[in-house]
């Protein structure tokens, strides 16, 4: 932001033309995930967005970030979508939210790796955390095509389709629970787009550290998030192991994930950065909880098939979603009006989870003899 010289609402527009470009190819993505497969499909989208990450380092103004940041979005509009179609294919159906918070692991722990650059960022400049980060997506690929040509899938995805049933995969983007879907996932993930991008700004801005003394404090989060994925998904699997079906057990999980995100209320009375910390890890704890079982319900509903167009609506949303919100919350950042942030995206998520219960389970489908 010094370097190129923009405040914290050019910041919020920055994280929009990321999202617009997500939101506008993750459908895109879906379908490639399901028409020529995930080794192939995702392969493709990290050699995009591999390439995306090392030009924001050798961009030379606003603009030409704003364009690498664009891109980026349209390479990683696959990864959701992938892991989550990998899921599928692999896991028993009570174990897929927990899935989904393995998944996590991978973007949490690269949340909280990424302070270690910090130091690399003051001492070299801040482009070079770009250019090395953007590098190992390019080592990552050989890597999942040996690994993943080793461990077969427990499933083939047609299994999962109900024989005759002809629809094309984009079909299922007018079916009601989709949408409902859709709309739960807006309403709920508002505080995940808040402490993956602003966590570092809110210390500052509120608690008043130095950008190198928030790297104390900002790898905290997201580890606390990954505690939050195994919860959820924990619950979801003890309710499902105790014959609940999985689509009511998931939203059983994320009522109780809903009421526990309500303590984020309380992070404008935070007296310090140690206890402001505890209640955004807190905070993003339930975040995901409630998440892994939200990004679960698509596999739930439409099996291996279509997960990877189903997921991308989701993920879709989720990009919708950061459009138009981070404006938003850098313009409140910007004037001070912190409390209304917190507010912002903490109410929703009790919608959320209301607007779930209208989502129905669909007639069982053969999963094999496994």
């Amino acid at each position: 932001m010094a370097s190129l010289g923009f405040n914290q609402t050019r910041f919020g527009l920055l994280i929009s033309v990321f999202s617009i470009t997500y939101a506008a190819s993750t459908v895109f993505a879906g379908w490639i995930l399901d028409r020529f497969g995930v080794n192939r499909g995702i392969s493709w989208a990290v050699s995009w967005w591999s390439t995306a990450a090392v030009g924001t380092g050798l961009v030379r103004g606003f603009g030409g970030l704003a364009v690498c940041r664009a891109a980026l979005g349209i390479g990683e509009s696959a990864g959701v979508p992938a892991f989550g179609k990998v899921n599928g294919l692999y896991l028993k159906p009570g174990e897929r939210a927990l899935g989904a918070a393995v998944n996590q692991i991978g973007l949490s722990l690269g949340a909280a790796i990424a302070p270690l650059f910090i130091g690399l960022a003051l001492t070299r400049g801040w482009r070079v955390p770009f250019l090395v980060t953007g590098c190992f997506g390019f080592l990552w690929i050989p890597l999942w095509l040996v690994v993943s040509r080793k461990i077969k899938p427990r499933y083939a995805a047609e299994e999962f389709v109900q024989p005759g049933d002809k629809r094309s995969h984009f079909a299922i983007l007018r079916e009601s629970n989709l949408i409902l879907l859709v709309i739960a996932n807006v309403l709920w993930m508002g505080s995940y787009s808040l402490w993956s991008n602003w966590t570092t700004l809110y210390l500052t801005g509120v608690q008043h550290l130095t950008l190198r003394q928030t790297a104390s404090y900002v790898w905290i989060p997201p580890l606390v998030s990954n505690a939050g994925g195994f919860f959820g998904g924990w619950l979801s699997l003890r309710w499902i192991n105790r014959s609940v079906e999985p689509v009511a057990a998931r939203r059983r999980a994320i009522w109780v994930s809903a009421f526990g995100a309500l303590i984020t209320s309380l992070l404008p009375l935070a007296p310090d950065a140690r206890w402001a910390t505890a209640l955004i890890s807190i905070s993003f704890f339930f975040a995901l909880s409630g998440s892994v079982n939200i990004y679960a319900l698509p596999i739930d509903l439409y099996g291996p098939a279509r997960s990877g167009i189903a997921i991308s609506a989701l993920t879709c949303a989720f990009g919708i979603l950061q459009t138009v919100i981070s404006p938003i919350i850098g313009y409140l950042s910007d004037h001070k009006l912190y409390t209304e942030v917190i507010w912002l995206v903490t109410l929703p998520s009790l919608l959320s989870a209301a607007v779930l219960m209208g989502c129905r389970a669909p007639a069982p489908v053969r999963e094999g003899n496994h």
